[in-house]
């Protein structure tokens, strides 16, 4: 008789935790998963999948606006939210419905029920009555959009989780934040008609990006019309007559109808029962975890944004592959976290591989930087005023490339496949010796041969 009932139970059906149980129970492995929500965890359900359907709703706007200055009559055009809303819920339904498909080809079972620890080889399924014992489990519970718990009012706000299920698009929005999602959710808003503000209590959006990538951002954003106030935060929030009166810092106040708050999101791990099995968390409660993402417990191992080391869908699901190789494959894997490629789908958008400026300049002492700011081709035939950013940092001890960052149309799929070469360790002489590839934007990328000198600086500075 097997000691335990299974070889591996997973906690969350997010993409980790399913990349996880998948490969592991084509191994031959007995594994189950329980999901107390939708199978498909935050990206599918209520992140980066549902949040992309919108980027695209949004960009139509701008792009009538392009196509008329090529000489398009496009009638006057009108939005449907609800539509759309009922559209993209069918869409991730059938996402939703392709996870539990691919789990149970997989010989995985499937348990829709919240699971809690009540020891390292035991879980509580909860409202079924019963327990289930493993000998490997693996927690893979992702992360929940937090609010501050001291501002009055913040009853009244909603959070990202609520802004895809709006029974209505609001006239006027405050997105409060300077994250990727609140760029993101403002460029939304602001693309489909709605007055839009994005508040941040410090002096710049995008707190960890390159200082550059940063500025050039916030003032495409004000180009296409959102309000951007920096350096102040809520004290308050009333409902009114006329909307949610926003009281600020500095005796600012706004009134919105909507106030959305993208200030952060912390590790999934409440009523989890983590201490009855002696896991160890941070502070923040991110799960601690090593390189082969094993906990304080021997047999108990974490994935994915619950261990807050780098909270993207691609590296939970690397994760959860690098666990299932290790652990029930005889292959030990680990997953480099070392320049990984992101993309923010803010509006224009941005990607970015590798270090930033501050950063080259803290590892290395001086760093060499090329960049260049213009107007893609396309812009500049219909009289646009929006302008690219692109910039290569290069270590001048070895010429590698150390990091790549662009803010423009397509960024996204450009950063792709520059993240390939800094990956490989590219030099910036091998950079350059790639052809470009005329006419498009990125060729931008491999002509830069002149260093850039910040204006304020002197050839000899």
């Amino acid at each position: 008789m097997a000691k335990y009932d299974y070889d591996l139970f997973v906690i969350g059906a997010g993409s980790g935790g399913v990349r996880a149980a998948r490969l592991s129970a084509m191994s031959g492995a007995k594994v189950a998963v329980a999901e107390e929500s939708r199978v498909g965890g935050t990206c599918v359900i209520r992140g980066c999948v549902p949040k992309k359907f919108m980027v695209y709703a949004s960009e139509v706007s701008n792009q009538i606006k392009v196509a008329q200055g090529f000489g398009w009559t496009i009638p006057e055009a009108t939005f449907d939210w609800k539509r759309f809303i009922e559209a993209k819920d069918v869409e991730i339904a059938r996402l939703s419905g392709i996870y539990v498909a691919n789990l149970g080809k997989a010989g995985a079972e499937l348990v829709h029920a919240r699971a809690v620890l009540k020891d390292a080889h035991t879980v509580e399924l909860v409202g079924k009555d019963m327990t289930v014992t493993a000998d490997k489990i693996l927690i893979a519970t992702g992360g929940r959009p937090t609010v501050p718990n001291d501002v009055p009012g913040i009853e009244h706000a909603i959070t990202s989780d609520e802004a895809f299920h709006l029974e209505t698009l609001p006239k006027s929005i405050m997105v409060v934040g300077g994250g990727y999602i609140a760029v993101e959710f403002a460029g939304i808003f602001a693309g489909l008609g709605v007055e839009t503000t994005l508040l941040y209590r410090g002096p710049n959006i995008l707190r960890g990006f390159d200082d550059d990538v940063r500025i050039h951002l916030t003032r495409e954003m004000e180009r296409r019309g959102i309000r951007v106030v920096l350096g102040t935060q809520h004290t308050s929030i009333e409902k009114t007559a006329d909307g949610l009166l926003s009281c600020l810092t500095n005796d600012l106040k706004l009134t919105t109808e909507q106030v959305m708050f993208a200030t952060g999101r912390e590790p999934h791990v409440k009523g989890l029962g983590l201490e009855a099995a002696g896991v160890k968390t941070k502070e923040s409660g991110a799960i601690i975890v090593d390189e082969w993402s094993k906990t304080s417990v021997d047999n108990i191992f974490a994935v994915g944004d619950v261990t807050d080391r780098i909270n993207l869908t691609p590296v939970a699901i690397r994760e959860g592959a690098a666990f299932a190789e290790t652990q029930f494959r005889d292959n030990p894997t680990t997953f480099d976290h070392e320049m990984v490629a992101t993309a923010v789908f803010s509006q224009p958008p941005i990607g970015t591989v590798g270090m930033t400026e501050f950063e080259a300049r803290q590892a290395f002492g001086e760093v060499d930087v090329y960049r260049a700011v213009f107007r893609a081709m396309k812009t500049t035939f219909y009289h646009g005023e929006e302008q690219m950013l692109m910039k290569v940092l290069v270590n001048p001890q070895d010429q590698k490339v150390v990091g790549v960052h662009i803010v423009g149309p397509e960024s996204g799929e450009m950063i792709q496949l520059a993240a390939i070469a800094v990956k490989m360790g590219v030099t910036k002489q091998q950079w350059d010796s790639t052809c470009a590839v005329h006419p498009t934007a990125a060729e931008e990328l491999v002509t830069m041969k002149d260093k850039y000198i910040p204006p304020n600086m002197g050839a000899g500075a």
